[in-house]
């Protein structure tokens, strides 16, 4: 007999099922609350169990608007990789955890397409490629999409896994998230991820997702020479204390499958 999910109310009159409440999306968050009230609205509910946003200290009302939207808010401290790793602990309900920026440029509707491999126990690890995807335009610069190809040549060389970008918007599974030891409080936190991943031999599927410019608020990192310059400084550090941590090898059967 096949075991049916029970449909449960999520209180906002919409119906969630059991396999929506182990996944929780995780958002950090700077001074957006002219965007995060809508992303999370636009959150699809029958995907996601539980919103969790991560907030670095907002000097606006982010938080605020992120609660009357339905996301819990969690108040973090500075660092980007500290939102994320301090709100997966928090996620103790939670055998998939997703990560989106909340800046409202990554498509709340490509989650379904992150979570479903994990589910369905294709893969460990998914990752969204803005490079691969249908980009907006004005909503990625040059360097960006330079320093994710880069990157990723980098990591296919020390692990034999290729990615073409290190986005925010990616899902992977809790318990395989908490074992890879993750350290870098900062922006370096992604690659970190990545490198760590591969490095552990998970699963992992990199597939294209849509990119909008973003709908309030300013980058954090490509808004100002000095935002650029220091998350870039942050990521390659980062890169080169990983890659000296982890001894080199392959896993030839991890290449991320791309879709045709």
């Amino acid at each position: 007999m096949v075991a049916m999910s029970q449909e449960l109310s999520d209180g906002a009159g919409s119906r969630m099922t059991d396999a929506a409440r182990a996944v929780v999306l995780i958002i950090p968050t700077l001074n957006e609350a002219a965007s995060i009230g809508a992303v999370v609205r636009a959150i699809p509910r029958d995907v996601v169990g539980r919103i969790i946003v991560a907030d670095g200290g907002s000097s606006d009302d982010t938080g605020e608007c992120a609660q009357r939207s339905g996301a819990e808010v969690l108040a973090v401290g500075r660092g980007y990789g500290r939102a994320c790793l301090l709100a997966t602990q928090a996620a103790t309900d939670a055998g998939i955890v997703v990560f989106m920026d909340g800046d409202g440029a990554d498509d709340a509707q490509a989650i379904r397409s992150l979570v479903d491999p994990i589910r369905s126990g294709v893969a460990d690890f998914v990752i969204g490629s803005r490079v691969r995807g249908e980009r907006e335009p004005g909503s990625m610069s040059w360097h960006q999409v330079a320093a994710g190809v880069l990157a990723g040549f980098g990591m296919k060389l020390l692990y034999g896994v290729r990615y073409t970008d290190m986005c925010a918007f990616r899902a992977i599974r809790r318990d395989a998230l908490l074992a890879l030891g993750m350290s870098e409080m900062t922006y370096g936190w992604n690659i970190e991820m990545q490198m760590r991943a591969a490095h552990s031999g998970l699963r992992i599927l990199e597939i294209p997702v849509p990119y909008h410019r973003r709908t309030g608020g300013s980058s954090k990192v490509a808004g100002s020479f000095r935002g650029t310059l220091r998350a870039g400084v942050r990521i390659v550090s980062t890169f080169i204390r990983v890659s000296i941590q982890t001894a080199p090898q392959r896993h030839p059967k991890q290449e991320p499958q791309g879709e045709a």
